[in-house]
Parts: structure tokens; C-alpha cells; sequence
């Protein structure tokens, strides 16, 4: 049987316009930036490896989340550490099955470096209290330890510096639930475009950890119409931790 030679050509058009779409979708979230790092492996008790990536740096040998805590403090790799008045690490129980991340720290918690102590964190102490836990059971940070000026969204850049030391965080608590707090953690660490609505219908898989998203407690005091989806996302999460827990006692 004869094959048309423009058959191969097509196909080679055809995955050079994917890898062209690939890359374009890439350098809308992350930037023209590559960096090649060291890859560091970790096992979960299920057996499986999950893999995050970490500069060669002395705080990638870190045990404890205080160790972490100490060794990133004074972090400047990126124009946030000039301006804050303190860095933000997060906050909870350091054993916690419950990891809520959010993508910066506002004026309250720049002043007092905790994260989710203004009237937003008020209101996820509440979320939280909802379903039957405390804010110190759970652990609470955000992808950013630098307030942005003005509270503005974090830059690609900002992020880009951060989010090793969330990797770390994650490694070192290994939690078996996330929950993205808005649009831009969530978007951020799946590494997609798709709108908060869809990514609030889907329970993704993330480096062991079932990981929900929900809407950020300060778009809920700016609409409160939007609290009661935000119920039905933590209802949702209630009943996968407590089927979680039914099913092994440790969780």
C-alpha cells in the first residue's frame, strides 16, 4: 500500500503546533523563565514517590518546619524581602492531615507574621470551626512569606522564588489534605488556567495529598454571596476526611 507523503509532514505540523500551544500556555503562568534544579524524591506511607524540585541550597536539608522556619527567614531572593516588616511562614500543627494555603500575606499578618489574622483569617478561623475542627489542628501558609505592596496579586517571579520553600513545607508535614484558598494557589501549584468554578468541582491528587479548592475568605467579605458554595466545598472536604479517617484511624 502506498502512503502519502504529506501524511508524515502532517503529523510533524501537527506536534510542532502542540508543542508551540504547550509552550505559549506555559509562559502565560509561569513566565519565560526555566530553571533546571535538583530533583529530590520522597516517599509516602502508601509507597508511592512523589517528586518536587529544590535549588541546591542548604535549607533543602531541613527536618523539622521550625528548622525551615529559621533557615528562610531572612530570604531576599526576590524585592518582597526589602519590604516586609516581617516574613510570614505559617502557622499550626506541625503533624496536621489539613494544609489550607493561600497566595500572600496582607497588612495584619506583615505586622504580625502569622498568616490569616485579619478579617479574612477571621472568617477561614470560622470556615474552619464549621466543620468541627480548630485553626491549631490544621496548618496555615500561603504560597508568598512577603507581603506585595498594596496587597497587590503576587507576580509570576515572586512566586517562582517562593514556591520551593511551600514544596519543603509540604515534604516536611505531609499532609493528606490541601485546600487552595482562591483562584491563584490553586491555579499556581496544578499548573493550570482553568477558572476557580472548575477547579472547585474536581478533588485533584497532589503529591499524595487530596488537594480541594474553595474561595479565599477575603473575596467572601468582598461577596458574601459566595459563602455558601464555599460551605459546600468544606462539606465536601469534611466527608472525604471523615471517610479518610473511617478507613484508616491514624488520618
Amino acid at each position: 500500500m502506498d502512503r502519502n507523503p504529506e501524511d508524515g509532514n502532517g503529523k510533524i505540523h501537527q506536534l510542532l503546533a502542540n508543542v508551540e500551544r504547550y509552550f505559549m500556555q506555559q509562559k502565560d503562568l509561569f513566565g519565560n523563565v526555566v530553571y533546571v534544579e535538583e530533583k529530590r524524591s520522597i516517599k509516602r506511607p502508601s509507597g508511592a514517590y512523589d517528586t518536587f524540585t529544590y535549588p541546591d541550597e542548604p535549607w533543602v536539608q531541613t527536618r523539622t518546619l521550625d528548622e525551615l522556619n529559621k533557615a528562610i527567614c531572612t530570604c531576599v531572593k526576590c524585592a518582597l524581602g526589602y519590604t516586609r516588616t516581617n516574613f510570614v511562614f505559617g502557622v499550626g500543627n506541625p503533624r496536621a492531615d489539613v494544609m489550607f494555603i493561600g497566595e500572600a500575606p496582607g497588612a495584619d499578618e506583615d505586622a504580625q507574621g502569622e498568616p490569616f489574622v485579619g478579617k479574612a483569617g477571621q472568617l477561614l478561623n470560622k470556615i474552619i470551626e464549621a466543620v468541627g475542627m480548630k485553626r491549631e489542628e490544621v496548618y496555615i501558609c500561603n504560597i508568598l512569606k512577603c507581603r506585595p505592596p498594596n496587597n497587590r496579586d503576587p507576580q509570576i517571579s515572586e512566586m517562582e522564588a517562593c514556591t520551593p520553600h511551600l514544596y519543603k513545607q509540604i515534604e516536611l508535614l505531609k499532609p493528606k489534605f490541601i485546600i487552595c484558598l482562591g483562584r491563584v494557589p490553586a491555579q499556581w501549584l496544578l499548573k493550570t488556567n482553568d477558572s476557580l468554578n472548575i477547579l472547585r468541582e474536581k478533588v485533584h491528587e497532589f503529591h499524595g495529598a487530596k488537594l480541594l479548592v474553595t474561595y479565599h475568605p477575603a473575596a467572601l467579605l468582598r461577596n458574601p454571596g459566595w459563602k455558601r458554595p464555599t460551605w459546600e466545598d468544606m462539606k465536601r472536604f469534611k466527608k472525604l476526611y471523615d471517610d479518610a479517617k473511617t478507613a484508616s484511624p491514624t488520618v
